[in-house]
């Protein structure tokens, strides 16, 4: 009974989150007029999220609109344009409602699950003890 007999937490909630975000991208990709059924994967894998009180990846984030629920994928359904007017940043305009996301390019920019503060359990240190130290 090891570290790796240890249950991950909500791992069906999270391969549940996977299997409808995999979805719905595989559905808009292969017919980019069905946006119906691509805002209803996304608005359940939001409202599961919600009801389990989970915080969804940054990454995963930045591909959904706020306002439609639509999934923004570069041609299909969203364009992608890089400006540097005031900083220099990308901006992402969903092509069903209109929204505009944008996300600056600062090189000192941490992701919230990046910083180790934010954190409950910092991570052990994998390296296995040496003889001299199980001594």
């Amino acid at each position: 009974m090891g570290k790796s007999d240890k249950a991950v937490p909500y791992k069906e909630v999270f391969q549940r989150i996977n299997f409808l975000y995999q979805a719905a991208y595989l559905s808009l990709t292969t017919n980019p007029n069905n946006t119906g059924l691509v805002r209803f994967y996304i608005s359940t894998l939001k409202a599961i999220a919600k009801r389990q009180v989970l915080r969804l990846d940054p990454h995963l984030r930045r591909t959904i609109c706020k306002r439609c629920f639509s999934l923004l994928v570069p041609g299909v359904s969203a364009t992608v344009r890089c400006q540097k007017n005031r900083e220099k940043h990308t901006v992402v305009t969903c092509l069903d409602c209109g929204l505009v996301k944008r996300f600056l390019w600062r090189p000192d920019h941490q992701l919230w699950q990046d910083n180790p503060a934010s954190w409950l359990n910092p991570p052990q240190s994998s390296k296995a003890p040496t003889v001299e130290e199980q001594l």
